[in-house]
């Protein structure tokens, strides 16, 4: 049984609904994979705390108990000083002493048992990131498609790219996204792409958490019958990876393939992950050659019924809504703004009437080959600001609503709700600590102004996944990092090499 404990750490609280919080000197007790129990520094866990408990309860005194403070107040020294707020410098440096060391001594003893004990003094912790949509392996493609609108975007330099995938530059790319989402706090990633194994692969090496969906057209029936197949091989592979069926979208994969994936969803207990509604072009293409949205394409072919995560959704009509609000119990939609400004695609996810409807919404980067990074805290920012602008409303995406977005919305999204996104007991021990110290967050007067506006990937100092470290002061505990970068630096050019010819699909929607 091993045991953890986080010390003197600021805590980020997301309730399900109302101000979210954050709570100074709190002790983070970790059991194996799971917090059990928060509580003030110096403080043991009530009798029952260990072992996890529903979401949100515990057996004895609330999350963050014994004098919670609003957000930018603290019980002692004012945030952003010394003393245990975060972006206060602990004594010691950045973080305290080493992790598994207290007090300059390997571990700690409590009841009896070994401890190991992560210094959190200054730092803040936060729920592990969760990137809700991307296509991790297209980081060997960044900088590679610059100022193009999405169609040639697709057909002169993404697609025609894609020619060149192999299983073992798909691994490469997926090592280096990986430890790249690792270092910025990301703790769980839901991918859609080809060669999922290797995806996998590359994440159960890192130590992440990967939600992973095998990407097909329909081109020929081969692809289709493969991709279902890795899907089902993927459920063996690793407790930290779970899978989805991945038609691409419901403009390359017909009618038919999709009640496939439908059915075979439903029988086999997948969800689904794909891309639908992109643009308000492609739903205006799909009304006039099918005579439906692409959202009533999902409802027609039993894609919703099954479940399904969309990708996008820019091109969701107002009459759309209320199809998705009779399948918001297993329908989510994950955002990604950065790249609708880049492509210049007219519009952003409607994010309001989504969450009115009762669908959940997550947060996440696309590939890199549009967003240029798999920095989550990025896309945060862009969802509160691009959403703020739709809405024309200022207050509308409030802090604690672009944090709950952005936690609870993207464990939804992945699939995980109840198991990760929040910092309670009986959730996965996926925790980012995060120095609040640099020029750009300080002074600190709301550390969750910080965390929306200000926080950079590299103010991420440990991160764990699982109760394991695999980020320790800013460093990948579980690859080599310099090594994952020469593989990619070597094998690059062959990723975005043209001369073959050729593309793998051509975008026609």
């Amino acid at each position: 049984m091993a045991r953890m404990v986080i010390r003197n750490v600021a805590v980020l609280l997301v309730p399900e609904l109302g101000e979210c919080r954050v709570d100074e000197a709190q002790d983070i007790h970790v059991q194996d994979d799971l917090i059990v129990a928060t509580t003030p520094t110096g403080s043991q866990p009530h009798v029952g705390h260990t072992r996890g408990t529903p979401d949100g309860e515990s057996s004895g005194a609330p999350v963050g108990h014994v004098g919670g403070v609003p957000a930018g107040e603290t019980g002692g020294a004012p945030a952003g000083q010394a003393g245990g707020g975060p972006g206060g410098r602990a004594r010691g440096g950045s973080g305290g002493g080493p992790a598994g060391h207290a007090d300059g001594a390997p571990g700690g003893r409590a009841g009896g048992g070994l401890v190991e004990v992560v210094e959190g003094g200054g730092l803040l912790a936060v729920a592990g990131l969760v990137n809700s949509h991307t296509h991790s392996p297209m980081v060997m493609m960044r900088g590679a498609a610059e100022d193009l609108a999405i169609e040639d975007w697709f057909n002169r330099r993404v697609w025609p790219m894609e020619v060149n995938l192999t299983p073992g530059r798909v691994r490469v790319g997926a090592r280096l996204a990986c430890g790249e989402m690792l270092l910025g706090g990301v703790t769980t990633f839901v991918d859609h792409y080809f060669h999922a194994d290797q995806i996998a692969a590359a994440a159960v090496e890192a130590g992440i958490r990967a939600d992973l969906a095998p990407t097909y057209f329909s081109s020929t029936e081969q692809d289709v019958s493969a991709a279902f197949d890795v899907s089902r091989e993927l459920r063996g592979v690793h407790p930290r990876i779970t899978a989805r069926l991945g038609p691409h979208a419901t403009y390359t994969v017909n009618d038919d393939d999709l009640r496939r994936a439908a059915d075979i969803a439903r029988a086999e207990g997948f969800r689904i992950h794909l891309h639908a509604a992109e643009t308000d072009e492609q739903t205006q293409a799909s009304v006039d050659k099918h005579g439906v949205t692409p959202v009533q394409v999902l409802e027609r072919t039993g894609v919703l019924d099954a479940g399904a995560l969309i990708a996008h959704g820019c091109g969701i009509r107002e009459a759309d809504l209320a199809i998705l609000e009779r399948y918001a119990d297993r329908t989510a939609v994950a955002s990604c703004p950065k790249v609708y400004l880049k492509l210049a695609m007219g519009e952003v996810t409607p994010i309001k009437g989504l969450l009115e409807a009762g669908v959940s919404v997550g947060v996440g980067t696309d590939g890199a080959a549009v967003h240029n990074t798999l920095d989550v805290w990025e896309a945060i920012r862009m969802v509160a600001l691009t959403q703020k602008q739709r809405e024309q409303d200022a207050e509308w995406m409030s802090l604690s609503d672009t944090l709950r977005l952005a936690t609870r919305g993207s464990a939804a999204a992945a699939g995980l709700a109840g198991r990760v996104g929040v910092l309670e007991p009986g959730y996965q021990a996926d925790i980012a600590l995060v120095d609040l110290s640099a020029p750009h967050n300080q002074p600190l007067h709301d550390p969750r102004a910080a965390l929306v506006y200000s926080v950079r990937a590299a103010d991420v100092v440990t991160v764990l996944v699982a109760g394991e470290v695999v980020v320790r002061d800013r460093e990948l505990t579980t690859m080599d990092l310099q090594e994952v970068l020469a593989d990619a630096r070597s094998l690059a050019h062959t990723l975005v090499d043209l001369s073959a010819g050729g593309a793998i699909q051509h975008y026609n929607p």
